[in-house]
């Protein structure tokens, strides 16, 4: 399922929407020579940037103060036909899709067909008893504790709602709903099998009449291999460092609430406007929308529906990511500079979190992702603990016993991946603590480790019993 990998009512509001941006476009923006200089900037970066991830094609949008900076597309929509990116190419959205999934679920709240609060099982009445604690906002946010479907589907099958409803039942849950955050992909496939049913339509009719066409998403829709789509982009992946077409996944897979929508930058740009003028639904609904989501503990954690909500330089910054079959995307929205960042790649390996970062970046240095630098390490116990964690890793000895809860395929591909990569490593140094998180009720460790002549960040999360919930480790 995709990774799909964080993360607008009456029928005038498009007259609100235009009015909204009307007074945007008359604030303070760049003039055209500094305009200028950050296009040339931004496409010097963006090319370096491709090359080094050796991505065949990225659409990149840069929104300021309600004023369209930059729209650009930049290299291949079609390797084999030469096909270059523009701002009309159709990518697909990975977990970008959530928030619209959020979206058709909230229409159906303020239509009276569902709540927040309702259980599972008065939408599922065959789910096991251990659902009856999961309530929609559960799903919405990422808190229920149900693992993901991946690793438990054929790709090349179809399956039916009530099938894809009846392997979440036999999924164990992994924490009581409410009380974690873990990212799963299941929640949003039964998020859109509920408005299939609550609504009596497919979810993707709902997002099509009801958020595409009054947002102005002239070429947004559902995922669909058959039809003749203009402008559509091929998905790529790297295997063993040379570029392939994306792997096929049967049609049903491509229609599930988890994020399988066509988008182009067009019409990431047109909802962009739609979420500045919280547009759709009323304000209560996006109160929900962009509110994080506290757990039984009384801690908060930083996601709302659809929507990771952080901060950079001291200011709100919302945002989500997706990947999935040959795509992957970002979408950011700094708050406090009125500034968003659309990144659409059509590559599998691509990271346009990176795209994003050096372009805030040069639009504003404030927002500057935070460079690593040592900070007073007051818990030397954990960092010893975590040393040793990873000569565990290399060795292969890390269990499924060593985490809280995990994602599916991390055992065994994932564990295996991380042994084989520091089987090419040299012995690690000494593990130097650079950032220290609290998220929910968890902490996130993140280490520069030398290894040899190349330095690793490392980062762990630990759940209050010290068990895993998080590992990572990546070139500096």
């Amino acid at each position: 399922m995709p990774t799909r990998s964080p993360h607008l009512r009456p029928s005038s509001r498009p007259l609100a929407i235009s009015a909204v941006l009307l007074l945007l476009g008359l604030a303070a923006v760049p003039t055209a020579a500094a305009q200028g200089s950050i296009q040339k900037r931004v496409d010097t970066f963006v090319r370096e940037e491709m090359e080094r991830q050796k991505v065949p094609g990225v659409a990149i949008g840069i929104v300021r103060q309600g004023k369209v900076v930059l729209a650009k597309g930049y290299g291949f929509a079609n390797l084999e036909h030469q096909v270059p990116v523009r701002p009309e190419t159709i990518f697909q959205s990975g977990s970008v899709g959530k928030q619209f999934t959020a979206m058709a679920v909230m229409l159906q709240v303020e239509a009276g067909k569902l709540s927040l609060s309702d259980p599972l099982t008065k939408f599922f009445p065959e789910a096991p008893a251990t659902w009856s604690g999961i309530t929609v906002r559960h799903l919405l946010t990422h808190t229920s504790g149900m693992p993901d479907l991946e690793g438990t589907l054929d790709y090349r099958k179809d399956y039916t709602d009530e099938e894809l409803a009846r392997f979440c039942y036999a999924l164990p849950l992994e924490f009581p709903p409410g009380s974690r955050w873990s990212y799963s992909n299941s929640g949003y496939v039964l998020l859109g099998i509920i408005v299939n049913r609550v609504a009596g339509t497919f979810y993707g009719d709902i997002l099509r009449e009801k958020v595409f066409k009054p947002a102005g998403m002239t070429t947004a829709r559902t995922i669909n291999e058959e039809d003749v789509i203009p402008h559509r982009a091929a998905g790529y992946r790297l295997v063993k460092g040379e570029v392939k077409n994306q792997e096929w996944v049967s049609p049903s897979l491509n229609t599930t609430g988890d994020g399988s929508l066509y988008l182009s930058l067009k019409d990431m740009i047109a909802w962009d406007a739609a979420v500045q003028a919280r547009a759709i639904l009323t304000p209560a609904s996006w109160q929900e929308i962009l509110t994080p989501v506290k757990l039984s503990s009384g801690a908060t954690y930083p996601y709302g529906f659809g929507w990771a909500i952080d901060e950079r330089g001291g200011k709100p910054a919302h945002q989500h990511g997706g990947a999935w079959q040959g795509f992957t995307t970002h979408y950011s929205r700094f708050l406090g500079d009125s500034l968003s960042i659309i990144v659409l790649t059509n590559s599998a390996n691509g990271r346009p979190s990176r795209f994003t970062d050096g372009i805030a970046t040069m639009m504003n240095p404030a927002l500057a992702s935070p460079i690593s630098k040592p900070i007073t390490d007051a818990e030397p116990q954990v960092t010893e603990k975590l040393a040793a964690l990873l000569e565990k890793v290399r060795s292969g000895a890390l269990t499924p016993a060593d985490f809280a809860y995990l994602r599916k395929g991390f055992f065994p591909e994932g564990a295996k991946a991380y042994q084989e990569m520091l089987s090419t490593l040299e012995p690690a140094g000494k593990l130097v603590l650079v950032q220290r998180r609290t998220l929910g009720d968890d902490r996130l460790y993140t280490y520069e480790v030398p290894f040899g002549t190349r330095t690793f960040l490392y980062s762990v999360g630990l759940a209050p019993d010290e068990r895993l919930t998080f590992l990572g480790l990546r070139p500096k």
